[in-house]
C-alpha cells in the first residue's frame, strides 16, 4: 500500500499582490498525487478480489493514464489504455506520462474502446479522466480536510478555486461542502473554469454525475475562447510568474488558464481563496519543450 501524505498541506502564497491558500494535493505522493489520487482513492483503499485488469481511455499524455498505471502496478492488475492516436514522434521518443506509464507495463491500444459491456466481470472500467461516482469517496475526504483546516484557522468564509477537465473534483467537492458542517453561516463556494471544451460542456459533465443543480460549482470564464492543448503566450507567461513569485511548479495545461481566470474575477478575491494544486506536473515534460520552442524563456 502506498503511504499517502494526507491531509495534504495548505500553505499561504502571494501572487500578483494577492494572498492565496494553496492546497498542495501535488504533494500527496510522488507517483500518485493530485486530483487523480483523490479520484482513484476508493480503488486504492478497497479490495477487489475478482479484478485482474483495469481498462481506460483518453489521450496519450493523460495524467489519469499514468496514475492508473501506478494503481494497476501496485494492485498486480494488467492495465490496458485505449487512445485514438499516438504521434510517431512520441512513439520514437517516449516522454512524460506516456513514458512513465509504459514503464509501469501499460498496454496501449490505438483503437476505439467500445462499450463497457464489451469487457468481462474481471475488468475494472474507468471512464476518461476518472469521471465516475467512485471518485466521490476520495473527494469527500478532500472536503473534510478543508473543513478541518478552516476550523483550525478560524476562517469563517472563503472561496475555493480549481480548473476543470471533466469537472469531477469541482462537482463532488461542492456537493460535499454542501453537506459538511462549516464554521460560519456561509458555506464555501467552489469556483472553476472549463479547460476542455466550454462552460456548456462542463455543465453537461456536472449533470451526468449530479442532477441537483444546487450542488454544482460556479463556472467562471474569460471573454476569449480557449482551445485545449493550444500554446498561448499568456499561459506560458503566467506559469513562469507563478514559479518566480511562489516558488511552486504548476501544471502547464490546466493551471495557467485557471490562474488567469481567477485573477480576472475580482469578486472571488474579495474573500480568502483556497487554490487546489491538482498535480499533473509530469505532463510538463511534454508541454514545456513545446513552449520553449515557440516562445523561448
Amino acid at each position: 500500500m502506498l503511504t499517502l501524505n494526507l491531509p495534504s498541506p495548505i500553505q499561504p502564497v502571494t501572487f500578483e499582490n494577492h494572498t492565496f491558500y494553496l492546497k498542495r494535493d501535488d504533494l500527496i505522493h510522488p507517483d500518485f498525487s493530485g486530483n487523480k489520487a483523490r479520484k482513484f482513492h476508493y480503488f486504492l483503499t478497497h479490495e477487489f478480489p475478482h479484478i485482474n485488469k483495469v481498462v481506460s481511455y483518453g489521450s496519450a499524455q493523460s495524467n489519469a493514464m499514468y496514475s492508473l498505471s501506478v494503481l494497476a502496478k501496485m494492485k498486480g492488475w494488467q492495465f490496458e489504455y485505449y487512445v485514438d492516436h499516438v504521434a510517431d514522434y512520441l512513439k520514437e521518443n517516449p516522454h512524460g506520462n506516456y513514458k512513465a506509464a509504459l514503464e509501469n507495463r501499460m498496454i496501449i491500444r490505438e483503437e476505439g474502446i467500445g462499450s463497457r459491456e464489451h469487457f468481462g466481470d474481471n475488468v475494472l472500467f474507468i471512464e476518461e479522466g476518472g469521471r465516475q461516482q467512485e471518485a466521490e469517496y476520495g473527494i469527500r475526504l478532500l472536503a473534510q480536510e478543508i473543513i478541518e483546516w478552516q476550523k483550525e484557522q478560524g476562517i469563517e468564509d472563503f472561496n475555493i478555486f480549481l480548473p476543470s477537465g471533466t469537472g469531477t473534483i469541482a462537482l463532488y467537492l461542492q456537493k460535499a461542502l454542501c453537506k459538511e458542517g462549516v464554521v460560519g453561516e456561509q458555506r464555501p463556494t467552489v469556483y472553476t473554469c472549463a479547460c476542455v471544451g466550454g462552460s456548456d460542456y462542463l455543465k453537461k459533465q456536472f449533470t451526468m454525475l449530479e442532477a441537483d443543480n444546487n450542488c454544482h460549482p460556479t463556472i467562471l470564464s474569460l471573454p476569449k475562447k480557449h482551445h485545449f492543448g493550444k500554446l498561448y503566450r499568456e499561459n506560458y507567461e503566467i506559469w513562469l510568474k507563478l514559479q518566480q513569485q511562489t516558488g511552486v511548479i504548476f501544471d502547464l495545461l490546466y493551471d495557467p488558464l485557471g490562474w488567469r481566470t481567477l485573477l480576472a474575477h475580482t469578486q472571488v478575491l474579495s474573500k480568502p481563496v483556497i487554490y487546489i494544486h491538482q498535480g499533473g506536473v509530469l505532463g510538463n515534460e511534454s508541454m514545456l519543450p513545446r513552449y520553449k520552442r515557440k516562445y523561448g524563456m
